[in-house]
């Protein structure tokens, strides 16, 4: 039987996306909606693996998205238990929040586009990262908020130009990563056109931030796959082959 994933979906235009297929060919995909009433496990261990995906909240927003407290809580009770956790963007910033880090507005204002993401010499021997690029791969960006303390006892896995923690791993198997490897062309250019403003006001060039990850779709859409193969391997306990890492 494969083995069932939970994915906690903050809003519509925030999905799955790239990694979607990928995850559904060797998993069975329970996809939450907080935000719609839809209600949280109380045991991470009833599920094989879990990941949680970007949205617009910050990650201390409670009021505006009433959710995030249990949330939080699930992804530490996922942290103290040792089941898989992949934090995406938002996810990342909530895991680290919610395991004593610190996430704040970020001092450069939004990063959106494609970003050069560079693996740290302790990503190789890293479950996820293992299954990446070893060299540094483009990733692309849609945020205001950042991680700017790790948690305790955290391992900072790859970096950032703008925002330097771009992936981190917390205790056995727990992953944040800030970068969005999951994103469509579509959904990227929907998340421009609502930034605008944002984007204009950090120097930027909406144009320019939507060309570059429409124009890598391919590269993206393989990064996607070892992506979504890394945190499988994590999860199933079988190594993500060479032949599925993204060149």
């Amino acid at each position: 039987m494969l083995p069932r994933v939970l994915v906690v979906q903050h809003q519509a235009d925030a999905g799955l996306g790239r990694l979607r297929p990928h995850l559904e060919a060797s998993a069975r995909l329970d996809v939450r909606r907080p935000d719609r009433g839809e209600e949280l496990p109380a045991d991470p261990r009833d599920f094989a693996g879990i990941v949680v995906l970007g949205g617009s909240p910050a990650a201390w927003e409670d009021e505006r998205a009433p959710w995030l407290p249990r949330t939080r809580a699930l992804m530490a009770e996922a942290v103290a238990t040792g089941t898989p956790l992949l934090g995406v963007c938002l996810g990342a910033q909530l895991l680290a929040h919610a395991t004593g880090g610190r996430v704040e507005r970020g001092h450069a204002g939004i990063e959106a586009g494609l970003a050069v993401i560079t693996p740290t010499e302790h990503a190789a021997g890293d479950p996820f990262m293992a299954g990446l690029p070893a060299g540094p791969f483009p990733g692309p960006q849609g945020h205001t908020d950042a991680v700017t303390a790790l948690p305790p006892g955290a391992v900072l896995l790859a970096t950032g130009t703008l925002y330097r923690h771009q992936a981190f791993r917390l205790g056995a198997a727990a992953w944040g990563i800030q970068y969005h490897p999951e994103v469509s062309a579509e959904d990227f250019t929907d998340w421009v056109r609502e930034d605008t403003p944002a984007i204009v006001a950090a120097g930027l060039d909406p144009d320019v931030a939507a060309r570059e990850v429409v124009d890598a779709g391919p590269e993206l859409d393989a990064l996607a796959a070892a992506h979504a193969q890394a945190f499988l391997a994590v999860v199933t306990g079988v190594p993500a082959t060479m032949a599925s890492k993204a060149s």
